[in-house]
């Protein structure tokens, strides 16, 4: 039963990777919005019968959840500023009328509450004519009114000097003292409604004056630090907050702009020096701008807002003017170092302004990317022109690599490796590019630009190489514009093998690590543990992608030597059928031998096991297939020559009993020297089986029994290990020469071709 809630709770929680796969933000957050949403009974009915396991995923899921929300809230906050702006300025406006609307129809209530008074006192006084004499009554009155008149008058005057004087704390405070004796002369109705109308109307323009004053004082360039901030406040308090934000914004803009004029007249360069001091700058400005708005308007959204706003034009402005002063000539120069600085630099401000709730990364995303873009691809084509350049003068010999540089200091060689000097210096080439490039992918999210840059410029490199090779040269429609110096010998053109296989399967991946997310201990991944498992996949098949480029080089140096054994340097056929039906016209017993170009394919194999076994020391399994491929592709240029076949088949003088089986040797001897030297594939194999059956099925066709001339089996074995031996310098083939190589064993070559 328990094993049972427990599954189905697993599959409830499963199913929030489903609803993050497939349901919009808005959909997985419905069920938080309800208005009966109670997040104790969800909680309890989430967590009632999970264990430890599944409530770690619950938790997981709800802080994705979370940053999901909050992302999209900041996309939909950054996406919408200039309405909100808009909106919360014209709200502001609308608050001022209604304001206005407000004390007008106040003062028309009072002025109507008056003349009711007035007409109801007025009545009473007629029916007591008797007791109260009209002169008694003005006497009464203008004693009143001269008491009124007089606090008026003198409040007046204090205020008056009060404002001359700029002393704006007592101003503040003169007219609050008015708004209050207004306020209480119109609840205790001791001034008529005229006189407390216009009371009403002098403190207002009093009150706008020392606004005026106070935005005047904002305004001041020396007005900085606390001053500012004390005459930003009292404006607010005046009521006019979005005024005084407003403000405080522009002066701190104006200041920024006075200082950038100033920094820049005092630079000659606009290098990495420039960038910093203009960096610091601007961010500590931004950055002080925050803080004064958060100690004068708080956490208010509207205030936020235009914050937000206010940093985004900054930071796009300074933006536009590094890029136009420094980013713009390092990426016209390929200067990468340049690039990565500024953009280490920026990265580290916005880090520190993010905990503010300014998110500026986007802005330097779009107005930093084209310009890292340019460099990157300037970059890259330094690294393809120097690494053609010393193609062009490289002996293709192999040493260490020596040290000093600044690519050897970070990543050395390992003290097995060699390279020769085009391969060093292209490998130093990388190293720095990706050293340069890793903060770049990370602030700016190249989502893999440098990694595919590197595998464009190893590709240059390798066709660098492939164009080495003798026969590509031959080949070269015009050899004019060639520029990389021809491998002449076995042991050149192995070392080219070993350039490029070094450089894909150890140096260009270590250095590649500094920019993959999980590539070091100490490097931070830019995503989630999650993010980086999916991404290996990637790295793998980028990894692949090298190893390909390798492949091309290799089957290209096996297509040259294979073209070596089978053409002639004028162009005709060594490797033809003829080798094999001319056997057949002679009278004389031949001696039974593998044939030249056999003997030519097995020293070829022996002298390059014997180099390779030398250059790639711990990468046997390289060599090995490297012998196997170049085995293979004589094999099957025999298997898939159409022409060959076709004479051996069907010409005018088919293959005959002597030739099948001096072809049958000469596959026998392939096989008895592959498998000795542990290079014989499973495909070789087949494919040597398959044509010595077809041969066989040549002479059958003839009317011939082959089986009758072929002999024994084990004496194809025994004379291809008395050749290997001689070819080797190892045997005496004169012993075996009166062994009777005509005696037939049908079984034996039956269960042969049967297999």
């Amino acid at each position: 039963m328990e094993a049972r809630e427990r599954g189905s709770m697993s599959s409830s929680i499963g199913n929030s990777a489903e609803l993050e796969g497939n349901l919009t933000l808005s959909d997985r957050l419905k069920v938080f919005k309800g208005s009966t949403f109670d997040p104790e009974a969800y909680v309890t009915s989430k967590c009632q019968r999970m264990n430890e396991k599944e409530t770690r995923h619950l938790s997981s899921y709800l802080v994705e959840l979370k940053k999901a929300s909050a992302e999209e809230m900041r996309k939909s906050v950054y996406a919408n500023y200039a309405a909100f702006i808009r909106t919360s300025k014209e709200i502001s406006a609308l608050e001022g009328q209604l304001l206005s609307m407000r004390n007008l129809l106040s003062a028309q209530a009072a002025l109507v509450h008056g003349l009711a008074d007035g007409v109801h006192i007025s009545s009473l006084w007629a029916d007591d004519a008797d007791d109260l004499r009209d002169e008694d009554l003005y006497d009464m009155e203008n004693k009143q009114l001269s008491k009124i008149e007089t606090w008026v008058v003198e409040f007046f005057d204090r205020l008056e000097v009060l404002l001359a004087e700029k002393r704006v704390d007592e101003s503040m405070a003169a007219l609050e003292e008015g708004r209050r004796m207004a306020l209480e002369a119109h609840e205790k109705r001791t001034l008529s409604p005229n006189t407390l109308l216009s009371l009403n109307n002098a403190i207002r323009e009093k009150r706008q004056e020392l606004a005026d004053q106070l935005a005047e004082a904002i305004s001041q360039p020396s007005r900085r630090g606390g001053e500012l901030r004390s005459a930003v406040l009292a404006l607010k308090k005046l009521g006019d907050g979005s005024r005084a934000h407003t403000l405080l914004l522009r002066s701190y803009e104006r200041r920024l702009q006075a200082n950038i004029q100033s920094l820049r007249a005092s630079n000659t360069s606009y290098g990495v020096a420039f960038a910093s001091a203009l960096s610091q700058l601007v961010f500590s400005t931004i950055a002080q701008a925050a803080s004064d708005s958060h100690a004068v308007v708080g956490e208010d959204p509207a205030y936020s807002s235009e914050l937000v706003t206010w940093a985004v034009k900054q930071a796009e402005s300074f933006a536009l003017l590094l890029k136009r002063h420094t980013l713009a000539s390092s990426a016209a120069a390929g200067s990468l170092r340049v690039t990565a600085e500024c953009i280490k630099l920026c990265a580290s401000h916005c880090s520190s302004l993010e905990s503010r709730g300014l998110a500026l990364s986007p802005v330097f995303l779009k107005h930093f990317r084209p310009g890292v873009e340019q460099a990157l691809t300037g970059n890259l084509k330094r690294i393809e022109q120097s690494s053609a350049a010393l193609a062009a003068s490289d002996d293709w010999s192999l040493s260490y690599t020596p040290t000093g540089s600044r690519a050897s200091s970070t990543t050395p060689i390992a003290p097995h490796l060699k390279l020769s000097i085009s391969a060093q210096r292209f490998n130093s080439m990388v190293q720095e590019f990706l050293e340069d490039a890793g903060p770049l992918d990370e602030a700016l999210q190249l989502d893999g630009i440098a990694l595919d840059g590197v595998l464009q410029v190893f590709n240059s490199y390798v066709d660098l190489l492939i164009n080495a090779l003798p026969a590509s040269a031959e080949n070269e429609e015009n050899p004019v514009q060639r520029i990389v110096k021809i491998a002449e010998t076995e042991s050149q053109q192995t070392a080219l093998l070993v350039n490029a296989l070094l450089l894909a399967d150890e140096l260009i991946p270590r250095s590649a690590s500094k920019i993959l997310p999980q590539g070091t201990s100490q490097s931070t991944p830019r995503r989630g543990s999650s993010d980086s498992r999916q991404n290996r996949p990637e790295q793998r098949e980028w990894k692949k992608k090298l190893h390909k480029s390798v492949d091309r080089l290799r089957d290209s140096f096996c297509r040259q030597h294979a073209l070596e054994l089978i053409f002639t340097e004028e162009g005709e056929v060594r490797l033809s059928s003829e080798i094999y039906i001319l056997m057949d016209e002679t009278t004389e017993e031949p001696e039974w031998f593998p044939s030249p170009i056999f003997q030519e394919l097995f020293a070829k194999l022996t002298r390059i096991a014997a180099i390779v076994s030398d250059m790639f020391v711990g990468r046997e399994r390289f060599a090995t297939i490297l012998l196997m491929r170049l085995t293979e592709t004589v094999i099957l240029w025999i298997s898939d020559d159409q022409s060959f076949w076709e004479e051996m088949e069907t010409g005018d003088k088919p293959l005959g009993p002597l030739g099948l089986q001096q072809f049958y040797l000469d596959m026998e001897f392939v096989m008895i020297f592959a498998s000795q030297g542990r290079y014989l594939s499973r495909n070789l194999h087949q494919v040597i089986k398959n044509i010595i059956a077809r041969a066989i099925e040549a002479v059958s066709a003839t009317g011939v029994d082959p089986y009758s001339t072929l002999p024994e089996e084990d004496w194809f074995a025994e004379v291809a290990q008395i050749a290997i031996k001689m070819l080797m310098g190892k045997g005496n083939f004169g012993g075996h020469a009166e062994r009777d190589v005509t005696s037939p064993s049908v079984s034996s070559a039956k269960s042969y071709t049967s297999n």
